[in-house]
């Protein structure tokens, strides 16, 4: 009956070109109320770790192939690549990513998460969709479903990548490693869009150039000499210097990068010793680090290996002893939109949404997006990058007027409005690849 449904749908698209954008969104409305709300339910109720999306990928993987597309699994580990040929012309790339995050849900939602997982540490923590992947993965399904109906409305080859660990900013580069370009193909294009709470529900924001910034964890082993708390000069005590070099990162961007030149080094993680009165021989510092160029990106991660060693020699430590600075684990250059290609597609947004469908993105931080590894390759794929707002009106005129502020992203009281956000995000997905896969 939904096939039916649907096919009645597309028929009325195809007959009336004129209705086609009500046709469309009236059948991805269909389909929200029919399988994919249920679907997002499911996800969010069910979220996985990073590079551990074992049971996620298996159900998007079984979402695809009801849908005629050829699907492939284990791609970098836990990735699902899916492709859906009709006919000659372009390839392109539209990226969902999958992971949750290791959070404690408290929304209070009747859906809400209480799973909890083994983490690639060995660790038992709990998971929540905190970032809005549940609405990717339902909305990827979404665009495949809405594509399979409407085969007569365009011609070539989508590639459906359900990426994994995106919140180690991991997944992509692993797919890449086992040769997702060289089995399933170069895409002409590659298209991705991230949820947004903070942006009002169902709206869409779409811009070129810069979208978000580099981002690089750092590891820093401070090694000491362990001696008694009450004898400090018999030791070398690496609390003492750990914190000398968490204060002097502080001048990289203070007094080392130009004032209109944007970074961030932020120390998150500071552990190290057991007991009040034991110097201990270790400490470990986990940085993140943010730039919006290679060059400011170079800078910093230049400067925190200079001081972390400048640091230790003034402590007096020997050279077999100087912090040990470990980086390129966990990275992502910045990611940009292809100015040309997000013009393109802003304009099938707007035509469809009208000026009061969309929104100006606005950035207010520097979050990172392993997006960035699909198109900045040898082969330099020009990619689009897009918003959907998340966050009903009402939260946002109770925040305006003073009320609790709209929870962010990787917050235990992330809450999106389902239904806005996924038939939004399904409807400009397809509208996006309808145009760049057009009849002849």
């Amino acid at each position: 009956m939904i096939r039916c449904l649907s096919a009645i749908v597309v028929a009325a698209c195809l007959a009336s070109p004129a209705n086609a954008a009500e046709a469309l969104r009236d059948s991805v409305a269909q389909d929200y109320e029919a399988h994919l709300g249920d679907l997002f339910v499911h996800f969010h109720r069910n979220p996985e770790l990073s590079f551990l999306e074992t049971a996620t990928a298996a159900r998007l993987a079984a979402e695809l192939r009801e849908q005629g597309v050829v699907v492939t699994e284990g791609v970098g580990g836990t990735g699902v690549v899916g492709m859906l040929e009709n006919g000659e012309g372009p390839l392109v790339l539209v990226r969902g990513d999958i992971d949750g995050l290791p959070i404690l849900e408290d929304t209070g939602l009747d859906y809400a998460s209480q799973a909890t997982q083994e983490d690639i540490d060995g660790i038992v923590k709990p998971v929540m969709h905190a970032c809005g992947h549940d609405v990717h993965i339902t909305s990827l399904i979404g665009t495949a479903r809405r594509l399979s109906d409407l085969r007569d409305r365009w011609s070539g080859t989508v590639m459906f990548v359900g990426q994994p660990a995106e919140e180690r900013i991991g997944g992509a580069r692993a797919m890449l490693e086992d040769g997702l370009y060289e089995r399933f193909g170069v895409p002409d294009y590659a298209l991705a869009f991230h949820v947004s709470a903070g942006d009002p529900a169902g709206k869409v924001g779409l811009s070129g150039g810069l979208i978000a910034s580099s981002s690089d964890s750092v590891d820093i082993t401070v090694h000491g000499i362990g001696a008694h708390g009450a004898s400090p000069h018999q030791g070398k005590d690496p609390i003492f210097i750990a914190s000398q070099i968490v204060i002097a990162l502080q001048s990289l961007v203070s007094r080392e990068l130009g004032p209109l030149e944007p970074g961030v080094v932020t120390v998150g993680s500071f552990h190290g010793g057991f007991k009040h009165n034991i110097i201990p021989d270790e400490v470990k510092l986990q940085v993140t680090v943010r730039a919006d160029s290679e060059e400011t990106r170079g800078k910093l991660l230049d400067g925190i290996e200079r001081i972390a060693h400048g640091v230790g020699r003034t402590a007096g430590l020997p050279e077999d002893l100087l912090p040990k600075v470990e980086h390129g684990f966990e990275s992502t250059p910045t990611t940009s939109n292809d100015v040309e290609l997000a013009a393109r597609i802003r304009a099938v947004f707007v035509e469809a949404f009208g000026d009061e469908g969309m929104y100006d993105e606005v950035r207010t931080g520097m979050g990172a997006e392993d997006f960035a590894y699909f198109v900045q390759t040898e082969h330099e794929v020009p990619g689009a990058y897009f918003t959907v707002g998340g966050t009903s009106e009402a939260d946002l005129e109770a925040e305006r007027a003073g009320g609790r502020p709209v929870p962010s992203h990787h917050s235990p009281f992330f809450r999106i409005e389902p239904r806005p956000a996924v038939t939004a995000g399904v409807e400009a997905m397809t509208r996006a690849v309808l145009e760049l896969l057009p009849t002849e």
